[in-house]
């Protein structure tokens, strides 16, 4: 069943036998949130944040381009596609994929802004916000972004979220694990030392089924299909 932020503190308060009214587990709740959805999302990979921005273009005779920032900050660059020919849309362009290189590959081919122009073929990572091209643009091509964004966070103000929505049991294991240091059932001289052990295995258990899932959904599994794999059907599925 899902869950949204009012019974999401519900369901906490309740598991730690604190009032959710209570000013300290307010004050713990924003910290709570924070590492269960930075621990999910970083080890997973949701479909769900995968995010595609067309709001850019290269900028001609520059190697350098600029990650767009109109839906958010990319985390990881699945893929770039340039548009072709020049002013063309996602609707009518003809994409051309970049393949990811090195920066050396490109310092070495294409050392500077003069130094070979035309479509992009490649690209290599510069900083978190940037990449360098090769060849150098030669027109300003529209640009077709896809990659990994952090979804907004789960707030009073922000009431539902995908992992609420399709993975709160999974979301509030990884909160209670931070909760249990809250309460300080760490170690052996806490009240329950097993705690924080117990919720980190059912942690592990539930994000197991979950990328099972998420697999599928990418059509990851044996043979690229969507099925699990059947262990006992003859001949085999692969």
């Amino acid at each position: 069943m899902s869950v949204n932020y009012t019974t999401y503190v519900s369901q906490i308060a309740n598991l730690t036998v604190i009032s959710s009214n209570d000013a300290s587990f307010q004050t713990m709740l924003p910290g709570m949130i924070d590492y269960a959805e930075q621990r999910i999302y970083r080890e997973g990979d949701f479909l769900s944040t995968y995010i595609t921005d067309i709001s850019t273009n290269v900028v001609a005779n520059s190697r350098v381009f600029n990650y767009p920032t109109s839906q958010g900050s990319f985390l990881v660059i699945d893929q770039i596609n340039i548009f072709t020919p020049i002013s063309a849309t996602s609707s009518n362009a003809t994409r051309v994929p970049l393949t990811v290189a090195s920066k050396h590959f490109i310092d070495n081919m294409y050392p500077n802004n003069s130094s070979g122009t035309g479509v992009p073929k490649f690209f290599a990572p510069a900083t978190d916000a940037r990449a360098i091209l090769g060849p150098v643009p030669d027109q300003s091509y529209n640009v077709e972004v896809i990659g990994t964004q952090r979804p907004p966070a789960l707030s009073a103000s922000n009431s539902s979220t995908y992992l609420t929505q399709n993975l709160p049991d999974l979301f509030i294991a990884a909160s209670m694990i931070f909760a249990s240091g809250y309460m300080r059932n760490f170690g052996s001289q806490a009240d329950d030392a097993a705690m924080a052990v117990s919720w980190s295995k059912q942690y592990d258990l539930l994000f197991a089924s979950a990328g099972m899932e998420e697999l599928r959904k990418k059509y990851s599994g044996q043979a690229w299909q969507s099925q699990i794999s059947n262990p006992i059907a003859t001949p085999p599925r692969s």
